[in-house]
Order: structure tokens, then C-alpha cells, then sequence
């Protein structure tokens, strides 16, 4: 075999575990281990028990979204006099704050400086009483019973952090970008499951995220991924991130292709931002499991795979014009199909034709070629943690 076809196949095997392989290789390991001890099983809910918990919504120019944050909370099952709501709104110069002052029984912490969202996090957390504390953004709406699932979690001492579900939501029928990246969250979703009963999630997304206090270490400013951070830090120190699929969280989708790359771009950096901050947990013989799920799950997803998946298409060619084999030929074949498809989905979405078929290939390709954008991106907020708004559909 030739150096061209060892790099191809080893390429190959990057892709496809890091895409389809580990989701697998994970499910297969949760069957042995359910046979092997069973599911975990959560005690039912006890009013009386129930913990009191902090709502922290970090908000930045959100005035249209205040009054239906609010009136969503309000409708929340959880004893209100255990359910404490407090509000960031760090550098906001619209009516968010005035519009919170209807509200007191809400605590609002607010300075004219912006200096994004990582900092508002820890002026927060040195101002909650409550030992766990919920994260959720103001333009996400929790489910009724969201804060009672995510308590519930905490009865075990080893539980450090609780992830919600993400659930994203198209305006309006056809909107590709929306039900593309809700498509993306399902499977994620899956992942996170299956992360959760093999030992632990693998970070927590900001729109539903809850941590014990006690545990809560200032981040760096500059994190751009705030929530996985402030997540990962926690399995770091040998707490696990629970899953709580009945807790979610909803949004729509970016208004449009564009919109969403601002926001891809931003997860690719702080992607490879993550890997530094984070690269204790890589070490297999001090976590054993942790570095096996965050490697295969977040690492290569960020790193090696996007770049392994665009080598393909030169190591390919290279072995088809060298006549190595059949075989070369076939994969080349189905690439041209696939980037074909992507073209199309690309062509389409231009002329504002939808097709989801087309898309998907599409969307995939699109997000991995924010992951090198997000190198220029990295490079430019190296020194701050404000990022732009992206608008919703």
C-alpha cells in the first residue's frame, strides 16, 4: 500500500468515526452496560424537597424578548418561593432594563460596560445565593416542567452540572436553515443521551445549563464557548454532566444562511479555543472514559475531521489518475455526487428554492468549512468575549 493510500483510508477512518463511527461504537457500549448494570433511575419529584434554585438569564438588548421570557417563567411548575429570576443586562442601551423594572421580584444586575456574555456569567454567579443555578437565554423558552427534571438530577451528589435539551424551531414552513440545524440537534441530542448513560454528557448548551454553585470557577473573559466551558470544568474535577431530555429548551433557527455562519463561525473558534483551555481532559490515564467521549465527540469534530474531510478530495483524485483501483474510482464517484448535491442545495437555497434533500449535504459541508473560518475569527476575539447577535428566524 502507498503513503497516498495510507493518508486516503486514514483520513477516511477519521471521518466517518468522528460522523457516524463513534455514535455506534457509543450505542453499542451503553446496550453492555445496561445489561451488564442497568439504568439509572431518578426518584419521583418532591415538592417539599425540592431544592431553591436561581434562574440567570444574561441578556444584551433583548426588549422584545423581556415580556415573553417573563410571562414563560411565570407559567413555569415549580414552587415560586423556591424559583429566584435574576437578569444580566451588562451593556444594554435599549429598554431591556426599563422593561424589567415591571418585574420586582426580579433581580437585575446591569452596568453600562459591555464586555460579553463570559463576564456577565461571573458578576452573576458571585451574586447568587442559591446553591444550583439555572443558565437560560432570553430568547429560549423552557418547557413547564423544566426546572423540577433539572432538580431532580441533583439528587445525585455526583452530578455537578445538568444539561437541557435544545430543540430548534422553524417560523415557517420551509425554512431550510431552521429545520437543517434542528435535524443537526436531534442527532446531538442522541449523542448526548447516549454520553450521559455511558458516564458523562460532553458540555452543555447556554440555552438550558445548570450547575452547583459551589462548584462555579470564574472563566476567562475572552471564552468565547462560555457554557461548555463552564461545563467541562466541572467533569474536569470528577463531577459528571447529567442529561435531562424531559428539560428543553426552544428557539428558532437563524434567520438565514448568513446568520448562521456568524454563529458557526463562532462555535468553530471557540471550538479550537475549547481544545487548549480543556486539554488536561485528553489525558487518557488521568480519565480513562472522559478523554475517549470528549475526543471522539468534540475534539476530532473540531479539528481533525473538517481537515481530513477536504483532503479526501485531492488523495482521491491523486488515486484515481493513478489507476491504484476500482475502489478509488467509486468513492470518487459518490464524492462528486455528494459535493454535487451540496452545490445544489447551495444553488437552490440562493434562488430561495428549498429542497431538505439537497440541504443536508449542503449544511454539512457548510458547517465544516466554518470550522476554518473560525481560525480567522479565534484570531480576532483572541482578546474579547463579545460576540455579535445572530438574528432569529
Amino acid at each position: 500500500m502507498s503513503v497516498c493510500e495510507i493518508i486516503f483510508w486514514t483520513c477516511m477512518i477519521v471521518v466517518f468515526y468522528t460522523y457516524i463511527g463513534y455514535g455506534i461504537l457509543l450505542y453499542v457500549a451503553v446496550l453492555i452496560k445496561r445489561i451488564a448494570v442497568g439504568r439509572r433511575r431518578l426518584a419521583p419529584a418532591n415538592g417539599s424537597m425540592l431544592p431553591e434554585v436561581t434562574m440567570v438569564i444574561c441578556a444584551y438588548n433583548e426588549q422584545d424578548m423581556v415580556d415573553m421570557k417573563m410571562n414563560n417563567i411565570m407559567l413555569l411548575k415549580y414552587p415560586k418561593d423556591k424559583l429566584h429570576v435574576m437578569w444580566v443586562t451588562d451593556g444594554s442601551n435599549d429598554a431591556t432594563t426599563d422593561k424589567l423594572s415591571r418585574y420586582p421580584e426580579t433581580t437585575v444586575i446591569h452596568r453600562s460596560e459591555r464586555r460579553g456574555k463570559a463576564a456577565a456569567i461571573n458578576r452573576a454567579m458571585h451574586s447568587v445565593t442559591t446553591e444550583i443555578v439555572i443558565m437560560t437565554d432570553a430568547n429560549t423558552m423552557v418547557n413547564e416542567n423544566a426546572v423540577t427534571e433539572i432538580a431532580r438530577q441533583f439528587e445525585d451528589p455526583n452530578v455537578g452540572c445538568v444539561a437541557g435539551e435544545k430543540r430548534v424551531m422553524a417560523r415557517n414552513e420551509g425554512q431550510a436553515v431552521a429545520e437543517s440545524e434542528g435535524l443537526y440537534w436531534k442527532y446531538e441530542s442522541t449523542l448526548k443521551r447516549l454520553d450521559d448513560e455511558l458516564y458523562s454528557t460532553m458540555g452543555a448548551a447556554g440555552e438550558l445549563c445548570a450547575v452547583r454553585r459551589s462548584l462555579y470557577h470564574d472563566i476567562a473573559e475572552n471564552t468565547l464557548l462560555d457554557d461548555f466551558i463552564i461545563s467541562m470544568d466541572i467533569v474536569s474535577r470528577g463531577y459528571r454532566i447529567a442529561y435531562a431530555s424531559e428539560a428543553y429548551a426552544m428557539e428558532y433557527g437563524s434567520a438565514d444562511i448568513r446568520e448562521e455562519s456568524k454563529r458557526k463561525r463562532r462555535i468553530a473558534a471557540g471550538g479550537l479555543q475549547s481544545i487548549w483551555m480543556l486539554r488536561k481532559l485528553m489525558n487518557p490515564l488521568k480519565y480513562p472514559i472522559v478523554s475517549f467521549q470528549f475526543i471522539s465527540h468534540r475534539v476530532l469534530r473540531w479539528s481533525l475531521a473538517p481537515i481530513a474531510l477536504m483532503a479526501l478530495i485531492p488523495l482521491n483524485v491523486a488515486l484515481v489518475m493513478s489507476k491504484t483501483g476500482c475502489i478509488y474510482t467509486i468513492i470518487w464517484i459518490l464524492q462528486i455526487l455528494f459535493y454535487g448535491s451540496a452545490v445544489a442545495g447551495y444553488i437552490l437555497e440562493q434562488l430561495n428554492h428549498k429542497n431538505k434533500l439537497l440541504y443536508v449535504p449542503y449544511y454539512f459541508l457548510f458547517m465544516n468549512l466554518n470550522v476554518f473560518r473560525g481560525v480567522g475569527y479565534l484570531y480576532s476575539h483572541r482578546k474579547s468575549g463579545v460576540w455579535e447577535k445572530v438574528r432569529r428566524g
